[in-house]
Order: structure tokens, then sequence, then C-alpha cells
């Protein structure tokens, strides 16, 4: 009833305003002061692999924030596609979103501290008509690296706001710089928006997650550059950065304490209403904003060239699509459902502060990539239930590591392991989550790429291609045993999308026959389709099973093994078991046929073998 109340008060006062009215309202305020309107950037930033999507809109200007001329000038106003990838996890609640617009202006090298807060404090109080008594400022607390901003505090006193509402906090808090090794940086000021809400505690105040402070606008004084030594120094020329999140902005103005009741966001929510047939409340909210706030940004990253995969811009959207479908599930919807929303999406981009053209020319491209991507998942998540109900078959304790190996292997989510478990009545362990997290970070320092963090196993660039080689070499080891005697092991690989290295234990050359043997035999496994299973187990039982490992590896207590099926003999006996990270394809019937390129020596007693796959 409050928040009904607190709504109607301020839609008399303000008037209901939309996203496209406030980024007009905006633009013309700047530009009556100087200020040259420039596009926003695609999302996936050109010639600049230090990040996966533009996360701010400083990120295209860093050239000019440098001290490079831009031909606009050194004002500019502009509305930015942003999307941000650290805040996956925190959607669901009411003012998180992966893809934003972020309204702001830009001072290079011109005006400052005083004219930048003077301007935003006029926008809010005199264009939006927000009182000036609801709203609080954080400014840089000062530290070893730079002074206490007592400039940017004395020019909020000067515009009225008492030194109450003034806080100082540290670097964590009101600093910004981009992530890497240099970047230009500095102090900010951020400024809430009070909503009337009751204080959390003594220690309430802006910054507080509790939600009776909201941040509507952050005006960034990059002075600094930061250097590769960690250390920092000033910048030739001094800028200023501002951003204002369109959503939080207009949630505020439209008196909701929630973003997902704005126009931008209702149409979609609506459509989710209508597929699962639930309302938006109470436990339905956080799946419902999950998946509204995912596919809107899954439309938009399809829409700049980005298809689904296990690396970089690709595997954040292919998380984006399979989260949303997830959390379908969780409402309890049958089927597929994602193409609906998408097209809630589409239909609402009148609501959207700018203009995206783009949409309506790529709609088939959009459609299509969700229906491919959504009829994959399916089809993992039906793997992933058939390998969880071997656990139950084993009777196992549910581990953090199954978790793992669950959601890496077949893109399961910790919750779901859980569910089922708990489903099936099986019982879960106590340190699952810390568990889990261990194997997470075990496997993110065996990647080489830092966007490509996704399998455990070491595969620093994962494509349909490097799977498949990692494949091979199980089956070129289990081959090399057979036609070079069982002394022979595994002591390391590296694998390309083009080609593959096995090294291995054997004190002389390689014969033209033994090469001829060792190949055909690949291909004769590869001819008969076999299954490529995985089972997860103690370390020991694997090893007295038979499992292969690497020479030298330290694994952990509980291992995936991998079994390529079909027996050589009648004994029994896999052709191929090895304790590996993954990930494999299903059948070796996909990999084409294997060639042997080249066989050396590596040092002594070790030989090294190259092959390729042909299509």
């Amino acid at each position: 009833m409050r928040k009904i109340l607190f709504s109607c008060i301020l839609r008399y006062t303000l008037g209901v305003i939309t996203a496209r009215q406030l980024a007009e309202k905006y633009r013309k305020f700047f530009e009556e002061r100087g200020h040259k309107w420039i596009p926003s950037s695609p999302l996936v930033p050109e010639g600049d692999s230090s990040t996966l999507f533009i996360s701010a809109g400083m990120h295209p200007l860093v050239p000019y924030l440098l001290g490079e001329t831009h031909p606009l000038g050194k004002r500019l106003v502009d509305v930015q596609e942003c999307l941000r990838t650290d805040d996956i996890n925190e959607v669901g609640d009411t003012f998180h979103h992966t893809w934003f617009e972020m309204l702001g202006n830009w001072s290079l090298g011109d005006y400052f501290k005083k004219e930048s807060i003077g301007q935003s404090f006029e926008f809010l109080t005199k264009h939006l008509n927000i009182d000036s008594n609801k709203l609080s400022v954080t400014c840089f607390a000062g530290d070893s690296d730079a002074p206490k901003d007592e400039e940017s505090a004395k020019v909020w006193e000067s515009l009225g706001i008492p030194k109450e509402r003034i806080y100082f906090n540290p670097k964590k808090d009101n600093w910004w710089e981009l992530a890497g090794e240099t970047s230009p940086c500095g102090p900010d000021t951020e400024i809430f928006f009070d909503t009337e809400k009751e204080e959390c505690g003594k220690d309430c105040r802006p910054g507080c997650s509790c939600g009776k402070y909201c941040e509507i606008w952050n005006n960034v004084f990059m002075e600094y550059i930061k250097k590769a030594n960690g250390g920092y120094e000033p910048l030739k020329q001094k800028n200023v950065d501002t951003g204002m999140g369109v959503e939080r902005t207009l949630a505020v103005l439209n008196g909701f304490d929630d973003d997902y009741l704005t126009d931008v966001w209702q149409p979609i929510i609506g459509k989710i209403e209508e597929i699962s047939g639930k309302k938006y409340e109470d436990e339905n909210v956080k799946p419902m904003r999950i998946i509204a706030d995912h596919l809107r940004a899954a439309v938009f990253v399809i829409v700049d060239g980005v298809v689904p995969s296990n690396k970089t811009q690709g595997y954040v959207l292919r998380r984006l699509i399979r989260r949303s479908i997830r959390q379908g599930k969780l409402l309890g919807i049958k089927g597929k459902f994602i193409q609906e929303v998408a097209k809630a999406v589409l239909d609402n981009r009148g609501n959207y502060a700018i203009d995206y053209p783009e949409l309506e020319k790529n709609e088939k491209l959009i459609f299509s990539t969700l229906a491919d991507e959504e009829e994959k998942f399916l089809v993992t998540i039906e793997w992933g239930l058939k390998e969880f109900k071997k656990l139950k078959e084993q009777g196992q304790i549910i581990t953090g590591m199954h978790g793992w190996n669950l959601y890496q292997s077949f893109g399961f989510p910790p919750e779901l392991t859980k569910e089922e478990a708990e489903k099936e009545g099986m019982k879960i362990k106590e340190d699952f989550d810390s568990q889990f997290k261990i194997g997470q970070k075990a496997h993110q320092k065996l990647s080489k790429m830092a966007a490509a963090k996704l399998f455990k196993g070491g595969l620093g660039e994962q494509t349909e291609e490097t799977v498949k080689y990692h494949t091979a070499t199980h089956l070129l080891q289990a081959a090399l045993r057979v036609v070079l005697g069982e002394g022979v092991r595994q002591i390391g690989s590296a694998i390309t999308a083009e080609k593959m290295r096995f090294d291995f234990t054997y004190p002389k050359p390689l014969m033209p026959e033994q090469l001829a043997k060792i190949e055909g035999l690949v291909n004769e496994k590869i001819k008969e389709k076999l299954a490529v299973k995985m089972e997860v187990m103690p370390f020991k039982k694997a090893v007295s099973e038979g499992a292969l490992t690497v020479l030298g590896k330290t694994y952990p207590e509980e291992v995936k093994v991998y079994s390529i099926d079909n027996p050589l003999t009648s004994s029994g006996q896999a052709f191929s078991k090895e304790v590996c990270g993954g990930p494999h394809i299903k059948n070796t019937g996909e990999l084409g046929e294997f060639k042997i390129i080249k066989e050396e020596s590596c040092g002594a007693g070790k030989r090294r073998i190259y092959a390729v796959l042909k299509k």
C-alpha cells in the first residue's frame, strides 16, 4: 500500500514519463549547453580485445579521454547500450540488469567538477522535478593514490546538500576505472534518491543494498591514468564522464521501487505471465525478472553478430539463454518458450531510450538462433538427467564436485543438481556450495583466456573442433598401447582447432608400419561409432578399475572418468578408459578421418605425434 501511495504522489507531481521522453529531455538539456550528440557504439567493441562487451559509455571514448581530439569537440552527450557480465548473478533483484541503456555526458579537457555537478543537480531538480531534499551524495574518501575529494563535497554544499547527506567512501565505492593493466580513471561522486523506505539499521546509508537509497547518477572525474605497475599518475587533460542508468531513473520518476514495473519491462513480464499462467508476485518475481532480463540481453547480443558457443561473447550469450530456460522450468513452463518472450522484447522496442532499427531487420536471425540454442539445451538437460540417475543407482552422496561436473558437462546449474537430489531422496553434502566453488576456481586457473573459462580439463580455447581433438587423444593413446604395449603412457598434449599434439613414453622412433597400424586402429574405432561415456567416482576407485592418468599430474579426490565402449576383446574391458576433465563428443563417429602427419622425439624416452582430423 505504501509503495502504491508513493507512486501516486510522484505521478501526480511529475506525470508518467517514458524512457524515450527521459532521453529526449537529457539530450536537449546538454545540447543547449554545448554538447554534441554521438550515437551508441555496438555492444561488441571494435579493435579492443581487453573486454567482451561495452560495459560503460567511456569504452568507445578512451582515446579521447587520453588526449586525442574528438571530431565533434570537447563536449559530448549520448545514450550508450551496455552489457555487464559481472552482474549476471545479481539479476533477479529490483535493479540489476545485464543489458541496459546509459545516458552520458562528457567533458574532454573542458569543464570539470563544479560545472559537472551543477549541471547534474540542475537537470534532476529543475527538469525532472526531483525534490532536492530526497538527494544524498557520496564522494571519494582519499587514499595513498589520490586525495580526499573535498572539492566535490564543497560544490554539493554550495548547491544546498547538507553535510549530513554527503558521505565519503573508499576506492571500492567511489572510484572508477576499467579492468586491465592501464586505464584512464579517477574519483567519482554518486547521486542517490531516498525512496522513503525505512532504514535497515544504524549503518544504513547511500550504497546500502536494502533499497532505501537508489543510485541514479554517477559523475566520474578522470584525472588519472592507471599504470601497468599498479600506480597512478595525472592525466594530461582532466575529463568528466557521467552515467545515468535509464531503468533506475525511470523507476524513480514513476514512483516505483522495482525497475521491472516500468513500461520498459512490463510488456515482457506480461508475456512471461501469459506463458507461465502465473502472476508477477511472490516466488515468481525473481525467475520472471531473470527471464526478461536475460532474453532481452540475448536479443541485443545476437543482433550484434554473436552466436552461442563455448568461448568469449558466444559463451556469455549461451549462458544467458540457458539460464532463462532454467528459470522457465522453475516457473513450471512446459516446452519451448523463449522465442515468444523474444518477440515481446522486439515488440517493446518503442519503449527504449533510443531507436534500434537493427532489431526489426534481424528478427529471423534472432528467432532462429534462439530456437537452435533452446533445442540444444533441452538435449543436454536430458543427458544430464541420465547421468544424474546413474549417481542414484550408485548410491552416491551428492558432493559439490558432482555438481560442478554436471554443470560443466551438461549445463546443469548447481541449484538444479540439489533440486534433483532432493526430489530423488538423495543426500547432499553440507559443503556442496563451497566444494562447487573450489571446482570452479580450479577450472578457471586452467583456462588461458579469461573469457573462455568454460571447462575443467585443459582446453584453453574450447570449440567444436577442439572437443573432437580432445576425444581423439583418448583413441590415440589406446591404439598406441595396443600396438606398442601397455608401457605407453601419456605425458602431455596440445590441441588447437586445426591439429593435435600427443606426447607419450616410448624409447625409440616408430616404424612406418607401426604408425599405419595405430592410424588404422583409431579410424576403425571412429567408423564403429562408439559411445563416449562419463562417470564421476573417487580417484582411487578409477585407478583400481584401470582408468589411465597423465603421468606427473595431481588429481582431486573425485574425478571424471571417460570410457569409450565396445570392447576390443571379449574380456569386457573398454577400448579406452581415462581420468579426464573433458569436454568430449558423445560418439566417435563425429570425428572424421584421423591422419598422423608427423612423429618425432621430444626428449629421452619420449615421443611426439602430430595428427589431424579430416572431414
